[in-house]
């Protein structure tokens, strides 16, 4: 069922435009002499709003361990399949051998990256966290790519609160020791 519209006939003013182009070039010649809004940068950055997603990054516990346990929710979560994640093993005879696994690999591709923030939302170690970095750039794609140490680079280290291998650890000699 088609529906016709009927449009009311145009005055001789709006025919010529002429109230039109006047309003236009009001405006125009308003903004001459306002103060200009522009940044001059990257001397003046503008401010960062509250709640930015930025750059994704990797971070690690303040006693400078990898949080990430290539656990590869980040990586199934990503929309366009930006994070790429390959799982390593932890050797038996170090002090984090309870974790069981460390990503060998941790690459996000920041081309395809769309900064969503799905991948900290996910994460259940809290080790993947948008920074307020907004500026990358490089020559080629490669470049644009972050492997595990430019994102531990980028990302620094964050106050866990959970302390989570801790308890993990803890609670695993407690159940040795009482065998």
């Amino acid at each position: 069922m088609s529906f016709v519209i009927k449009r009311k006939p145009l005055s001789l003013m709006e025919k010529l435009y002429l109230p039109e182009i006047a309003r236009g070039l009001s405006t125009t010649f308003r903004k001459l002499w306002e103060k200009p809004v522009t940044l001059e940068y990257p001397e003046q950055r503008p401010t960062i709003p509250e709640g930015y997603r930025g750059v994704p990054t990797l971070v690690k516990d303040p006693e400078g361990r990898e949080k990430c346990v290539s656990c590869q929710l980040c990586e199934f979560v990503c929309p366009p399949k930006a994070i790429r994640i390959t799982p390593g093993s932890i050797p038996e005879d170090s002090d984090y051998a309870h974790v069981e696994k460390a990503p060998q690999e941790f690459d996000i591709d920041m081309l395809r990256c769309i900064y969503c923030g799905m991948c900290q939302e996910v994460c259940p170690e809290e080790a993947i966290w948008l920074q307020n970095q907004f500026s990358m750039s490089g020559y080629t794609r490669e470049e644009m790519v972050n492997n595990k140490e430019k994102l531990y680079e980028l990302g620094g280290t964050l106050p866990d609160e959970h302390f989570k291998w801790k308890k993990k650890k803890e609670a695993a000699e407690r159940s040795g020791g009482h065998h």
